[in-house]
């Protein structure tokens, strides 16, 4: 799927926590509604089947807990897209990526029927093919660190083979691992410097890469086996140096890249570094089109949730390419494909807190629908249930779930975003700072008593502060918008 992918060290974030975020996309003209849901051992597959490829997987006898956040809709399959488990581990999967044709000769991909995606395969075919519909359910219960996530999901890609290409995203309170895979059997992966963040649109990452740690001590780095071989015999290397740098080597830099890709790279980085490097103008050192910005960079302040949840909810505010700027001449207006788009079908921040008891630990972030108009709540992921608002998402839209509510509120104010702008951004900082506020409460509460059966009570409290506040909001645009529809007319019967 589409989708802007952020990982944040410990050491570039404000509280030593890692943080590893991601918008969940939609092709165009398709929304996928969502819900967050616990899957509990009991619940846990052993015996896993992929509706799309089919393909069939022993799962071991022993998954933990964990969050997920499937379609409401289970027709095409789990998508259970992003979690945190019981052990502290979080995996959001996947942002699908870039290559190029000499990757897929060397390597490729599963074929899949597109045409008839779930059709039943013919008796004797291999048993190939896992994807973004599989790979939470497959990875998540069963690992208890990140690395150990990035090495079973290695483990699955060079037996299954995949039929796409796509980038996941480890962590734990210590470390953030960062997959990508290559071709149809291979990957590659490296861990994330703690001071550093990373930025990832749909497109190939990595921009360096140690092949000897990768064959020996995998401290940072790690990737299928014969990787090195392959990437030799097929020629795949095309650096003038004895860096390897691993975009050029399996990425892409297509026309289509720097209107969808790029800028949204651009952006992030510009956000977080404005003063590192020139971002604007003819002397820029990076400008929207650009291949080659860094994939991972120190920022120069340490970053937020708050920082995280505006920068993928962004829409190029403050350059020329904002589509909800004011000037209707501007040639430059929405011609790069915003971070903030219409079709996202959630935003999940996991946070995963060493400072505090592991039972309090994890924190997942979530909002629904457009990012540029909704709220995000936080959630602590080591509990039994999430509240109905939240989880029980159907496919009738209603203002009663988390979900509707807040695609609801994104197309009523879209057509009239000069007028609802400051009302949403009302609501959206209510919504941050109360929950701030039931946050440090309970933290307080359950580090001190260490009773965590209050963990219901807070997500209780946390859920029913933004459906009020969210009920509010959907009056609000819907008032607004009945004011500027095109058929007002300013005089009346009074």
């Amino acid at each position: 799927m589409p989708c802007t992918t952020l990982l944040v060290g410990k050491k570039a974030s404000y509280d030593g926590s890692t943080l590893i975020a991601r918008n969940e996309d939609s092709p165009a003209g398709m929304y996928s509604s969502k819900k967050l849901i616990v899957v509990d051992p009991k619940d846990q597959p052993r015996k896993y089947k992929s509706k799309i490829s089919q393909v069939e997987i022993d799962l071991p006898d022993n998954p933990l807990s964990y969050t997920s956040c499937p379609n409401a809709d289970p027709k095409m399959g789990t998508w259970a897209a992003a979690g945190i488990n019981s052990a502290n581990v979080s995996m959001t999967a996947t942002e699908t990526i870039t290559t190029n044709p000499r990757v897929f000769g060397a390597d490729p991909l599963i074929e899949i029927d597109w045409a008839n995606p779930m059709k039943k395969k013919k008796k004797g075919a291999p048993n190939v093919g896992i994807g973004e519909e599989d790979l939470v359910v497959i990875t998540l219960p069963y690992v208890k660190s990140a690395k150990e996530g990035a090495k079973r999901l290695g483990m699955l890609l060079e037996k299954y083979g995949t039929y796409e290409c796509n980038g996941i995203a480890f962590s734990d309170k210590d470390e953030i691992w960062w997959l990508e895979t290559i071709g149809g059997h291979n990957w590659i992966a490296k861990r994330v410097k703690d001071e550093e963040y990373v930025i990832m649109p749909n497109q190939f990452g990595l921009d360096n890469f140690d092949f000897n740690d990768a064959y020996g001590a995998q401290k940072e780095n790690m990737c299928s086996k014969g990787l090195k071989e392959l990437t030799e015999k097929f020629y795949l290397d095309l650096n003038l140096d004895q860096e390897f740098n691993p975009r050029l080597a399996y990425g892409s830099h297509s026309d289509s890249d720097h209107v969808y890709n790029t800028p949204r790279a651009w952006y992030m980085a510009r956000y977080f570094n404005p003063k590192t490097y020139k971002w604007d103008g003819p002397m820029a050192d990076y400008m929207p089109e650009s291949d080659d910005i860094p994939w991972s960079l120190v920022p120069e302040h340490k970053i937020t949730v708050e920082d995280v949840k505006y920068i993928l909810s962004s829409h190029y505010q403050g350059t020329p390419y904002d589509p909800y700027s004011k000037d209707e001449h501007n040639p430059r207006r929405g011609i790069y494909r915003p971070i903030g788009v219409n079709r996202t079908n959630f935003l999940t921040i996991s946070q995963i807190r060493g400072y505090v008891p592991a039972e309090i630990s994890s924190i997942e972030w979530i909002c629904f629908g457009s990012n540029v108009f909704n709220a995000i709540v936080p959630i602590y992921a080591n509990t039994t249930s999430i509240p109905s608002y939240l989880a029980k998402t159907s496919e009738k839209v209603t203002i009663d779930n988390f979900y509707w509510a807040s695609r609801l509120i994104g197309a009523l104010a879209d057509p009239i975003y000069r007028f609802a702008i400051p009302d949403i951004e009302r609501y959206q900082d209510m919504v941050a700072h109360k929950s701030r506020v039931i946050l440090n409460k309970f933290d307080k509460e359950m580090s001190k008593k260490h009773d965590y059966s209050l963990i219901s009570r807070a997500n209780e409290d946390l859920v029913a502060m933004v459906q009020v506040a969210t009920d509010k909001a959907v009056s609000r645009a819907l008032w607004l918008a009945s004011n500027y529809m095109k058929n007002a007319y300013s005089r009346s019967d009074q």
